[in-house]
């Protein structure tokens, strides 16, 4: 997609959650490559502004500290970005993160935390941005997981993600009269922070890159009127599961 003949001003907007590293990061930098102007969240202000510098885009990225599962901080996020931009176009929620062990071996205090983040967190950026995308017509795009339909032994993040396919599908049926998109992206396995400090990390198996999932991310909001992709599972050649 290339910035529109009328100007950067008319340029599609694009909010991403948790844009600060892996897939967000890249999704973020192929947005940017596609001409849109990018308001990235995370909850790291020193990263954040970390992140911002990198993407070298001046006032065409936008960062805004904050938590993903906080409902203030998620509003005044996209409130922010329609203040800064004039619009809102599409709603990327992206972050999320895996606690280690099982619920079995688990602990459940940092079970809290992924829940609220990964389940929470995107029932929110819909509440906050469902009036400004119906207004523009745009597109949710909800980062889910191949765990949020193939179950592992006792696998807690799993039963997230599949909270998380679940959102897409009703939240599709809530909105598409009124033109809004919504797609789910579920990647398998992609070589990111998500595997550091895991036994089984380096023996995985093939992995994509954050930037394949990033290049689905803008792929997916670039459709054309109309046209409503719902559900895209990603996997890296070699993956049985």
């Amino acid at each position: 997609m290339s910035i529109p003949s009328d100007g950067p001003q008319s340029s599609p907007v694009t909010l991403v959650t948790g844009g600060t590293s892996g897939i967000g990061e890249a999704a973020v930098r192929g947005l940017l490559a596609a001409g849109h102007r990018v308001a990235v969240t995370g909850r790291n202000e020193k990263k954040l502004a970390g992140a911002v510098e990198r993407f070298d885009a001046g006032d065409r990225v936008l960062g805004l500290p904050g938590d993903a599962s906080d409902w203030d901080a998620v509003r005044k996020a996209v409130e922010t970005t329609v203040d800064t931009y004039g619009r809102l176009d599409n709603a990327v929620a992206n972050a999320g993160f895996a606690t280690k062990g099982t619920v079995e071996s688990g602990d459940p205090a940092e079970w809290h935390d992924m829940v609220l983040t990964n389940v929470l967190g995107p029932s929110l950026l819909i509440k906050a941005a469902l009036p400004a995308l119906r207004a523009t017509r745009g597109r949710i795009v909800l980062v889910g997981s191949v765990a949020g339909f193939k179950n592992t032994p006792g696998n807690f993040y799993s039963a997230t993600k599949w909270a998380v396919t679940a959102l897409a599908e009703n939240t599709r049926m809530l909105v598409t009269k009124d033109g809004v998109g919504v797609t789910l992206v579920a990647p398998g396995r992609v070589l990111t922070p998500f595997w550091d400090g895991r036994p089984d990390g380096p023996n995985a198996g093939p992995m994509l890159t954050p930037e394949q999932i990033g290049d689905t991310i803008v792929w997916a909001v670039s459709q054309p009127e109309g046209v409503d992709v719902n559900t895209v599972v990603v996997r890296p050649q070699g993956q049985a599961n």
